[in-house]
């Protein structure tokens, strides 16, 4: 790369670790800036996912407070990411590199559906509590199958962010705004370590490949280290960027985030 490109690459980073944490789909920002520049698609995944993982280290960090109290959910959703983590990093090693055009567009399409109707859709259940006479249900306390669901679906879409990563937070924030009882900006603490957790399972994935997979796959040291500086600081500037933020205006970030990258992906292909 030339000094220029390097430094684009920084700064995109930085807007990245700040998206990430705000909102999610951050990748939209580094990966395409690193296919511009000659990397690989594949390389260029691998590479941005290891140097993302600074930023989302201080973006969890940033959103301690909005934690408080969810160390048991925590606990019971990490192992679903873990293992979602997994799975899409070996889909990523082992299918086309173009295979996630197809249905990246329409995993996108449903999470900004879902982060418009998750307004009314929970004042119509909060009604309908009401009306029943019962109160909105803890977290702990709600039933086998709403739990079983939430755990696939954080399983989902740690899949998902193993293998591309691109909006997982966006469709994080869209699934799990409806399913958990609690505020956006708690359920945007709890992504951003969910999202920390995948990216981190699949960096040490790619890191491992890279250095005794026999030269298939391999990163570029150079991309990571310029996108980890940037997300480091877009990461904490993001925290305290997001937590400022009310519902309605972070919904709206939501939504515009997710037309770009929507836009950017099926540009791509």
């Amino acid at each position: 790369m030339s000094v220029v490109e390097m430094v684009l690459v920084l700064l995109a980073g930085v807007g990245a670790g700040v998206i990430n944490t705000i909102v999610g789909s951050g990748t939209l920002v580094t990966f395409p800036t690193l296919v511009a520049f000659g990397v690989p698609p594949v390389t260029a995944t691998m590479s941005n996912a290891v140097g993302l993982v600074p930023g989302n280290i201080t973006g969890s960090f940033g959103y301690r407070r909005e934690l408080a109290g969810q160390a048991r959910l925590v606990r019971t959703l990490v192992p679903a990411s873990l293992v979602g983590s997994l799975i899409g990093a070996f889909l990523l090693l082992t299918l086309p590199e173009d295979a996630f055009i197809t249905i990246v567009p329409v995993l996108i399409v449903l999470a900004l559906v879902l982060v418009v109707v998750q307004p009314p859709l929970q004042r119509w259940l909060k009604a309908r509590r009401e009306a029943a006479g019962a109160d909105a249900p803890s977290i702990e306390a709600m039933g086998s199958g709403r739990r079983a669901l939430v755990l696939v679906t954080v399983l989902g879409c740690g899949v998902y962010g193993g293998y591309f990563a691109a909006a997982q937070g966006i469709l994080l924030l869209a699934l799990l705004g409806i399913l958990l009882p609690q505020a956006l900006q708690r359920v945007n603490a709890l992504k951003n370590v969910l999202v920390l957790v995948v990216n981190v399972v699949s960096a040490s994935t790619y890191i491992v490949v890279s250095t005794f997979g026999g030269g298939r796959h391999h990163l570029d040291w150079l991309a990571v280290g310029l996108v980890a500086a940037g997300s480091l600081i877009g990461g904490a500037v993001g925290a305290q960027v997001g937590r400022r933020l009310s519902p309605v205006l972070l919904r709206g970030c939501i939504v515009v985030l997710g037309l770009v990258a929507l836009y950017t992906i099926l540009g791509m292909g």
